[in-house]
């Protein structure tokens, strides 16, 4: 009688703080500590508890980052069932979901409080430019799958959501020392205070470097960089009227990693990122409404074929949604987006590359009956691509007015929730979404390369198609009360249309004529399908355990048109994406004291080997292999926490892809909170 009087007031609760948000920000802390779970307002735009959400979300908490002993995001991540991380560098690492893991992966979605950060001219994320500390998440939400009409544009493979603190609600301050093995060395503070009754802040900055991983695999020392950050961001949130809230922030950062390019060659990249964002709430008679705008500007510099690339990236968005209820079982929400993104061509310079989308969207989320929920999004995107500027000598005769062209595709997520009973929670979603061509393979790349005796100019292809996946999943959910656990079993299937393939010059794709050299470009090269399995369990054990265990398996089939091999267009995912792939964490906190430890299981599979002009793209084996990594932390009076973590503890390097040995690190912290 007392759980079903709780659900029902906290039913009531959530409603009511669901109306509450259309005046002001959300306050996760609140909603989290009410209901015993982290709250997330990502997938429909109402305040949902995580197990009730219309996706495959799995929510990170601020604690779950603080024990985790990481310094970096990555790291966090890998030990998340089904995310697949293969580290680059010391710096350096690409992230993917189920699968399809490759050097500058474009197909996850990362967004900090709603505004993209994944870099938009080779579309990927470098994550050490991410201007966040980890001491201001309160919570990263990692959705699995195509995503796009929930989430927004590009989000196809899953969506990385970081959410900071809010200073209307979160009063915080903490600072930072951090030392370590490989001369790491790291500071970070954040605080937020508030100016009156209607004007809060947060601002945050950190800096940190250390020696890069020891070659041992031969690559030219000019190809490498010692890692280094420095970043700085500000938030504020001002509430002009009782219903009516203003949210601006803004960020820079200052980065140099190691990278792997898309052809699994090292890069000593450097990136200089800004951005503000401005975003307008408005609690009126028809509902939430919201008007946002930011502006992304990136410096990135790389060495392509030993060319220096300078490419100067700007992106600019703006949006405007309106959240509404219909009776107390419908809420709908409608929005139409414009964003403009523009980089030059690199290493040859010269010309530019842009595009214009428009785009509209809907969602629809039905409470049935009060154990039944089904939610459907769609959305729509009509992007206009355009090149002005010259071309380099020996370039085909095409003219500027080939890039003009227009691609429209739609996507969908469907969600249906059935909490069959208190303990049993049965989830059914589908999915489309759209990973369009980045600008880089749209004819932002502009090079030549020798091969042998012969002169090949290398480009990117304005035709290219953009890739549809679409992904069939089922999830069952058990809550075992009596064992203070809870326990998931998932089954999914995922086909991907058109898959882009790496330029080779195994295969020329313009033939040469008597006024232009051969061409090496991007071409979608078949389809490739996956299916899968993830089953996990975590629960609490008496004398302050915790512990967690996952296991995902997936299986990948590659289906190239005639005429292309997935394994010279470096695409071969079959090869390269590990069937299996684990975590097990055990954790204990006792008085002042916090003991966690970590393992992250990848099994065997087969990576790239890195880029040689002489040769084809070529495979490696890898054998399976464990990360382990841990932490020990003693709790002192004013808030103050000396801790000694370490990662990749089990060898002192080991090999986790075809680029530089992890080394194992050690890290001693010293933070304050106030």
């Amino acid at each position: 009688m007392k759980k079903t009087l709780l659900a029902g007031v906290s039913a009531g609760l959530l409603v009511a703080a669901a109306s509450a948000a259309h005046a002001q920000s959300i306050d996760y802390g609140s909603l989290e500590q009410l209901f015993n779970e982290p709250v997330t307002t990502s997938a429909t735009g109402a305040p949902q508890r995580s197990t009730e959400a219309p996706v495959d979300m799995t929510i990170i908490s601020a604690a779950d980052i603080q024990r985790s002993g990481a310094t970096d995001l990555p790291t966090i991540l890998s030990r998340v069932a089904g995310l697949d991380v293969e580290s680059r560098g010391a710096g350096a690492s690409d992230v993917s979901v189920r699968g399809y893991n490759q050097a500058m992966s474009p197909r996850l979605l990362v967004l900090i409080n709603g505004r993209q950060v994944y870099l938009d001219h080779y579309g990927y994320t470098a994550w050490a430019t991410l201007p966040v500390q980890l001491s201001e998440i309160r919570q990263i939400e990692v959705v699995k799958g195509p995503n796009s009409a929930l989430f927004g544009f590009n989000a196809v493979g899953g969506v990385v959501n970081i959410i900071t603190v809010n200073p209307k609600f979160d009063d915080t301050g903490d600072i930072t020392l951090r030392t370590g093995s490989a001369r790491y060395g790291e500071v970070s503070a954040a605080k937020s205070f508030k100016v009156g009754e209607r004007f809060s802040a947060r601002v945050s900055a950190g800096a940190a470097k250390s020696d890069e991983y020891e070659n041992t695999v031969g690559v030219a020392k000019s190809q490498l960089n010692d890692p280094s950050r420095v970043t700085a961001n500000i938030d504020t949130v001002t509430q002009l009227t009782d219903k009516v809230e203003l949210r601006v922030e803004g960020s820079y950062s200052n980065v140099q990693v190691s990278d792997m390019l898309s052809n699994y060659a090292y890069s000593p990249s450097k990136y200089l990122t800004s951005s503000v964002k401005g975003a307008l709430t408005a609690e009126t008679k028809l509902g939430q409404l919201q008007l946002s705008a930011y502006q992304n500007d990136l410096t990135a510099k790389h060495l392509i074929l030993g060319q220096n690339a300078r490419f100067e990236n700007q992106i600019r968005v703006v949006s405007v949604q309106d959240l509404f209820k219909i009776g107390a079982k419908h809420t709908l929400r409608v929005g139409a987006e414009y964003r403009h993104n523009e980089v030059n061509t690199a290493p040859i310079g010269g010309a530019q590359v842009s595009y214009d989308v428009l785009s509209a969207s809907a969602m629809w989320n039905w409470a049935i009956t009060d154990k039944l929920a089904f939610t459907a999004a769609g959305r729509y995107d009509s992007l206009d691509l355009s090149r002005e500027g010259t071309f380099p000598a020996g370039s085909p005769p095409l003219g500027n007015g080939y890039w003009d062209r227009k691609i429209e595709e739609p996507s969908y997520n469907l969600g249906l929730v059935w909490r069959a009973t208190d303990v049993d929670t049965f989830k059914a979603t589908a999915a489309r979404g759209v990973q369009v061509p980045t600008l880089v393979d749209l004819g932002a790349l502009q090079a030549r390369v020798t091969v042998g005796p012969y002169t090949i100019g290398l480009a990117g292809n304005p035709t290219l198609e953009p890739a549809i996946i679409t992904n069939y999943q089922l999830t069952y959910e058990r809550a075992l009360p009596a064992l203070k656990a809870e326990v998931s079993a998932k089954a999914f299937v995922q086909k991907t249309e058109d898959v882009k393939g790496q330029p080779t010059s195994a295969q020329i794709d313009v033939a040469a004529t008597l006024v232009s050299l051969p061409v090496l470009s991007y071409r979608n090269i078949g389809d490739s399908k996956m299916t899968g399995f993830e089953l996990a369990a975590s629960g609490q054990l008496t004398g302050g355990f915790r512990w967690n265990a996952d296991w995902t398996h997936t299986e990948v089939d590659d289906e190239p048109t005639a005429g292309f091999s997935p394994l010279i267009r470096t695409a071969a995912y079959a090869e390269t994406t590990p069937e299996n792939s684990g975590n097990v964490s055990l954790g204990w906190t006792g008085g002042a004291w916090t003991v966690d430890g970590y393992a992250h299981f990848v099994g065997e599979h087969r990576a790239y080997a890195l880029y040689s002009a002489a040769a084809a793209p070529n495979l490696v084996d890898i054998d399976a292999y464990a990360a382990l990594g841990g932490r020990v932390a003693r709790t002192f009076d004013h808030g103050v926490t000396v801790a000694l973590s370490g990662q990749n503890l089990g060898d002192n390097r080991q090999r986790q892809s075809a680029g530089l040995e992890v080394e194992r690190r050690v890290y001693l912290s010293v933070s304050k909170t106030w």
